[in-house]
């Protein structure tokens, strides 16, 4: 069963303040090499009033946002913590730099493994 952070006509409108702005520095891995893949240099942190309580959520821009500015925001009545500015969830699996280090490991063990043959 897969949710969407898109919203819908039932959703809520309501304005939501940002807290803080901090710029990500590229990320070093084995497939970018710290090269940034995308535009959203910086994450923001927001909060919102949902339902008699405070949501704090975040998500990246390509712009800095000033700390106290006010954006627009729908929310899911029925789970006030779904947003529309929600940063999106990466796909969790084993990291590349992981798979790397285990597979050397392996094929390290298996030439050992046959120069000891010999």
């Amino acid at each position: 069963m897969t949710s969407s952070t898109a919203p819908n006509p039932s959703w809520f409108e309501t304005q939501a303040k940002v807290t803080a702005c901090k710029y990500q520095f590229a990320r070093m891995n084995t497939l970018t090499l710290g090269i940034p893949t995308d535009d959203n240099h910086f994450l923001v942190t927001f909060t919102y009033y949902a339902h008699g309580k405070t949501y704090t959520d975040q998500f990246t821009s390509p712009t800095y946002l000033e700390q106290g500015q006010t954006l627009p925001l729908s929310y899911n009545p029925l789970d006030p913590q779904q947003n529309s500015r929600s940063a999106t969830s990466p796909v969790t699996g084993p990291p590349l730099f992981a798979i790397g280090v285990a597979g050397s490991v392996i094929l390290s063990i298996i030439f050992l493994a046959y120069m000891r043959g010999c």
